[in-house]
């Protein structure tokens, strides 16, 4: 996934939403298993990155002081989509070329995996002791066909921002369901017609989905080794209908937001020009530096009903071990080694990446009591976006955004797009 915690993907996330991407065939297999020599690690670039080198130099002298004889060779690959995909298809073609260790966004995995690029550590990360505290729900986003080929490593989700100061103006309290956001939304701009009452997206994908999740919805569903897609179920296509309506002249006016991604979003509550908008943990510095700093609160994204979350999707990076590796049980430790909690909570210090840990998350939420919302949701349980390499290419062509926008601009209603939707969709998981 395009890089959450940096705001990209979404991510992340990121609109910040991920998009995976589609390597070559990897032409080699491991042969060996040696125990000592290099190990090469490719991480992401970051925007600011020295603050990411210093906690991965300590992971790997701590490394390093466990494995006599073991150097590590840490290089770091462009975050951007196109960039990044050449030089895993350069790797994943080449063996030579590889590293042992590679991050990657979590929805890559599946087509990573279908090239057969990834190793499987299944048993690798059986005795891992810390691995016990990761919630099912984040490993199973690591899984294809009941093999493990990735250790989820930070994770981003999204909540609900709203401006506290416009709020006590009006009276008005978090909303808990669907139908008081909406309400709230109508109350802000009726007051403040320079606000939008929320800002949503018709390019945001992650900020739709969490509403076609809370109405019983999906994308696809599995059958056997086969995705179908599910957009347009009736649960569906009441989460859709949610959504879309969320874009009238009363909220956030079809001509202002049919073309938001998740990224303008953010920009929009940052710079206080919008009542309420649903973003990542990681956009919080963003707010902070903008019109909206000291006057905004964050809860969960509300359910149908009050007392429920809107499930979110789990966004995040991995960290994986190359098929072709030549230091396979090296490979395999140095990703622990990075993944530990201890490194976890250094990582959310210099990044603000969250962790994936269970006990770490606590602890960063005892620092940092602004998560909660964002521990909230995780707890409550996350979705993510179908198992299957298809999803790059569904991804791609953007068919959910394209869904989204003919229903937001009148060129379409619900059950039409979701079916041509859903249409678009199934032509990709049957390989087409």
């Amino acid at each position: 996934m395009k890089k959450l915690a940096r705001g990209a993907a979404l991510a992340v996330l990121a609109g910040t939403v991920a998009t995976a991407c589609a390597p070559g065939t990897a032409k080699n297999t491991a042969s060996a298993d040696k125990q000592t020599g290099t190990v090469k690690v490719w991480l992401y670039d970051e925007a600011n990155r020295a603050p990411k080198e210093q906690v991965v130099a300590q992971a790997v002298a701590d490394f390093k002081a466990k494995h006599a004889g073991v150097e590590v060779e840490v290089s770091y690959i462009p975050t951007d989509a196109g960039p990044r995909a050449e030089k895993m298809k350069g790797a994943f073609n080449d063996p030579s070329s590889a590293p042992d260790v590679v991050e990657f966004g979590n929805t890559d995995l599946f087509g990573y995996t279908a090239s057969g690029g990834l190793a499987d550590i299944t048993s690798d990360l059986a005795g891992w002791e810390e691995g016990k505290d990761l919630p099912q729900d984040l490993k199973d986003t690591a899984v294809v066909d009941g093999k493990t080929y990735g250790l989820p490593w930070w994770l981003g989700v999204r909540a609900l921002y709203y401006r506290t100061d416009v709020f006590t103006e009006l009276s008005l309290s978090a909303p808990t369901t669907y139908d008081e956001l909406k309400s709230a939304a109508e109350k802000v701009r009726a007051a403040h017609g320079d606000l939008l009452g929320i800002a949503v997206g018709g390019k945001y994908t992650f900020g739709a989905l969490p509403f076609v999740w809370a109405n019983g919805g999906d994308l696809a569903t599995r059958g056997g080794s086969a995705y179908t897609s599910a957009i347009d179920s009736a649960q569906s296509q009441a989460g859709v209908k949610q959504y879309t309506d969320l874009f009238t002249d009363a909220i956030c006016p079809a001509q202002q937001c049919a073309d938001l991604t998740g990224g303008k979003t953010v920009e929009a509550f940052a710079a206080g020009k919008a009542g309420m908008a649903i973003l990542p943990n990681s956009s919080r510095s963003a707010v902070e530096a903008g019109a909206a700093k000291d006057k905004y609160a964050i809860v969960p994204l509300p359910g149908t009903a009050a007392g429920k979350i809107a499930p979110a999707f789990s966004g995040g990076n991995d960290l994986g071990v190359m098929k072709s590796t030549q230091h396979r049980s090296l490979a395999a430790d140095f990703i622990k080694e990075l993944a530990s909690k201890k490194n976890q909570l250094a990582l959310f210090d210099a990044m603000g990446n969250l962790p994936t840990l269970s006990t770490a998350r606590a602890e960063v939420v005892q620092k940092q009591p602004w998560l909660k919302p964002f521990t909230d949701t995780i707890e409550a349980g996350t979705k993510f976006v179908p198992k299957d390499a298809a999803w790059a290419k569904i991804d791609a062509q953007n068919v959910v955004p394209t869904m989204l926008q003919k229903v937001i601009t009148g060129k379409s209603d619900v059950a039409g797009a979701t079916k041509e939707a859903a249409a678009a969709m199934n032509t990709s998981f049957s390989g087409k």
